[in-house]
């Protein structure tokens, strides 16, 4: 495709990003990158969902996160009511419940298509890094919420599947602050105060590996372990995020530290790596950092 037709694409679709050719920057998995963002452009608002997340008993009710499925089939969002919502694209199964005007900002696109209530504050969740629609043992995510176990929740049916709990040294269940599947989708990740858990995929209950985020003479991270994400192009590590305002790299295999990054001023909610690699994205309380 020429450039001429990328850009009269673009403004049929009033696209905000303009791509062009594949630059030398495109890595081996074949992204392409964005090179000009049109800032002039206003974003066309496609679906719009406002009124179901109102209609609950909390009147201050609003998003805590949002998420896409590996997929790209559908989208869960989570909120302060404890309840996390998904929706479908309409191209998957949903097309019958938009509404005509979709646009029209006092009524919804269309509902969700599942609900799922947790019975306190949700802290963290994740999808199952190879969940396919086509393929319903694949569509679960976990959570993990305030004073109970992680658990696996199925996206289609919104039955509970499994627990993965942890225990504190007066044998009661401790909850996790950060979930995240490893690559393989092999184990379940999860970040605690000082700790973190691993637990096999396959072995629901209380079976798990633990990892303190402190070494020997006290280097490390100190201060709950707040976000965990693994790295998509170099194979075998992660990085986690730490109230104590540091984010670290470990190795996936056996939890060694290899690297402890400081600068940000508050405690880091989030981190996600570039899809290349080369970057790795922290949020904190007030701040953003590129490293």
């Amino acid at each position: 495709m020429g450039e001429e037709e990328r850009q009269e694409e673009n403004q049929q679709s009033n696209s905000q990003i303009e791509l062009t050719e594949t630059s030398e920057s495109t890595n081996q998995q074949g992204h392409e990158w964005p090179l000009k963002i049109k800032f002039d452009v206003p974003p066309y608002r496609t679906y719009h969902f406002h009124k179901q997340f109102r209609t609950g008993p909390n009147p201050n009710n609003f998003l805590k996160g949002v998420k896409w499925s590996p997929d790209g089939s559908c989208f869960l969002t989570s909120s302060e009511d404890n309840t996390l919502r998904l929706f479908s694209l309409p191209d998957n199964g949903s097309s019958d419940h938009v509404t005509a005007c979709s646009s029209a900002s006092e009524e919804d696109s269309y509902k969700a298509e599942l609900v799922v209530s947790e019975g306190e504050s949700v802290y963290d969740f994740c999808w199952y890094p190879y969940m396919s629609a086509s393929d319903p043992v694949t569509c679960v995510f976990a959570t993990t919420t305030r004073d109970h176990p992680i658990h696996l929740w199925d996206a289609t049916s919104g039955l509970l599947r499994c627990t993965y709990r942890a225990y504190d040294a007066v044998d009661e269940i401790t909850a996790a602050f950060s979930v995240s599947f490893n690559p393989a989708g092999t184990k379940v990740f999860a970040g605690y105060n000082k700790y973190v858990r691993v637990f096999d995929v396959h072995r629901p209950g209380r079976d798990f590996a633990q990892y303190s985020t402190l070494q020997g003479n006290k280097e490390g991270q100190t201060g709950i372990i707040s976000a965990i994400a693994f790295c998509p192009a170099h194979t075998g590590m992660l990085a986690t995020g730490s109230y104590s305002q540091t984010t670290a790299i470990y190795r996936e295999d056996n939890m060694e530290l290899l690297y402890v990054l400081h600068g940000q001023e508050g405690g880091v909610t989030q981190v996600q790596f570039s899809k290349d690699g080369n970057y790795l994205y922290t949020g904190a309380r007030k701040v953003i950092q590129i490293i």
